[in-house]
């Protein structure tokens, strides 16, 4: 009957809610009605907040598993109004989620939101490859008429081979849009290719534009994580913000580092993985404005709840989301409980051995997730990790210069964007080498037994780990606003 802090019993929620919304695709547990789940979810919620108590901590996991079921179920038939659609020839209508991305044959793939077929409005999102050569960018409206089929992971359909009926350039209205690519055409200008684009990638997240060769490579050599919009670029982007604005008040630095996530967010696009970022950041940066501390058992599944009542179906097959997720994990519980292990309590790591637990410990996480997903592995990922990634906040700040000087510096944009080009020139050749050498990548079947099997030693040797040391969370440094308390 030991008494159980609020956060603990709002984390039982959660983990309640998250297993509810996977279990939702069980059509057996439709023998109840939507609206008895939520009554059935908001009483026991009710309930299980009201005492500190252990036994109301399973209230409260209940709580959370019912109001999941009701969420879950919600969408799942929503999502059945796809269903006597497939197999047929249609038109759709809708709006591109996020940069385009080209297929082996020259084909455009996206995604589209606020679909409506024969003007019928749909929820959920379609997969599409489009053989046409027009510029269709972030955030335009589309129409084609294709064959509806099956969707795979969290989409419901897809169509392969769509033609192309209309386009309404509706991302003449996306402003954000509109100023990452006048930046990136500033980076351009003072950065040859493939350099600028991996510049790019490394500021804005823009890595649609990245060549197929530097792209494929960079899958071999296990670096895709580095030049996509992820928590990284985020947490380097609002620690130095807040660094630089701390120093006229604590609430000028929380603001600027909020408005620092959201301008970053509307820029790269509104992804799973930059949700979780901006939710994890925002959460942390709230909590260190109030002068607390959110544990990562607490944080990691309360961003992750709120990701899904918004869009369940990143539980049903988001590898994106899964991917996210257990890296932040690795890096907050796996990697400080790796260094108090093998190093002890008072061990401070250069930036080197940081950076090689932090990249150990976010591969361990998500290693069974890539193997189950693609059935590929990176052999030297370690290595170029740590000959790539300590140079990135350096990348940035040059690249961010190199742009300023092509978008307002013309003649000279070259010679200021000069020492972008000379790290990047070293990162592409890292990139290369190791891409090149024997056996960088392999393949291997990894069947459902072997992922619960992967994460059940590895949360099993986290336990003991965390038995052992006793280790404190609120010792840890925090990667999200650099500092340690």
């Amino acid at each position: 009957m030991k008494n159980i802090h609020i956060s603990w019993r709002i984390t039982a929620v959660c983990f309640g809610f998250l297993t509810g919304i996977a279990l939702s695709v069980i059509d057996v547990l439709s023998f109840a009605s939507q609206a008895m789940w939520l009554i059935l979810g908001l009483i026991l919620l009710a309930v299980g907040l009201s005492r500190p108590s252990r036994v109301f901590l399973v209230l409260a996991a209940c709580a959370g598993l019912s109001l999941g079921l009701w969420r879950g179920t919600s969408e799942q038939q929503a999502l059945k109004a796809y269903e006597p659609l497939l197999n047929k020839v249609v038109s759709l209508k809708g709006q591109v989620i996020e940069d385009v991305s080209h297929g082996d044959k020259g084909d455009i793939r996206l995604q589209l939101k606020d679909v409506h077929i024969d003007d019928q409005p749909l929820h959920g999102k379609v997969w599409m490859s489009i053989d046409t050569k027009q510029e269709i960018k972030r955030s335009d409206t589309i129409i084609v008429r294709g064959k509806l089929g099956e969707g795979f992971g969290n989409i419901p359909a897809s169509m392969s081979g769509a033609d192309l009926i209309g386009l309404q350039a509706t991302s003449k209205a996306d402003t954000a849009l509109r100023f990452r690519d006048w930046f990136a055409n500033g980076i351009r200008r003072a950065i040859p290719e493939p350099q600028a684009s991996l510049g790019s990638g490394f500021l804005v997240g823009q890595h649609a534009s990245l060549p197929g060769e530097l792209e494929d490579q960079l899958k071999i050599v296990g670096l895709t994580h580095a030049v996509v919009a992820s928590g990284s670029n985020l947490t380097l982007l609002v620690g130095v913000t807040r660094r630089l604005f701390l120093r006229i008040s604590k609430y000028t630095a929380t603001l600027s580092g909020g408005l620092m996530t959201a301008g970053f967010i509307l820029i790269t696009g509104l992804s799973p993985s930059m949700t979780r970022a901006g939710l994890v950041t925002g959460l942390s940066l709230a909590a260190w404005y109030y002068g607390r501390r959110i544990h990562p058992m607490v944080l990691l599944p309360l961003a992750a709840t709120i990701t899904t009542i918004a869009t369940p179906a990143y539980v049903w097959g988001d590898i994106g989301w899964y991917l996210s997720f257990g890296a932040f994990a690795g890096v907050l519980i796996l990697a400080p409980l790796l260094q108090h292990y093998f190093w002890g309590k008072d061990y401070k790591p250069n930036i080197m051995m940081e950076i090689l637990i932090g990249t150990t410990a976010a591969q361990v996480a998500t290693m069974p997730v890539i193997l189950f997903s693609f059935g590929t592995y990176s052999t030297y990922a370690l290595i170029a990790n740590l000959l790539v990634l300590p140079l990135v906040p350096i990348a940035m700040l040059l690249t961010f210069i190199a742009g300023i000087a092509g978008v307002w510096f013309g003649g000279l944009a070259h010679v200021i964007g000069a020492p972008a080009s000379w790290v990047m020139k070293y990162m592409t050749t890292v990139i290369d080498w190791v891409a090149n050498l024997p056996g960088a990548q392999g393949e291997i079947g990894y069947a459902t037994v072997a992922l619960i099997t992967s994460y059940g030693l590895i949360l099993l040797f986290t336990a003991y780990m965390w038995r052992i040391t006793s280790h404190s969370f609120s010792s840890d440094r925090n990667i999200l606003i650099g500092e340690r308390n």
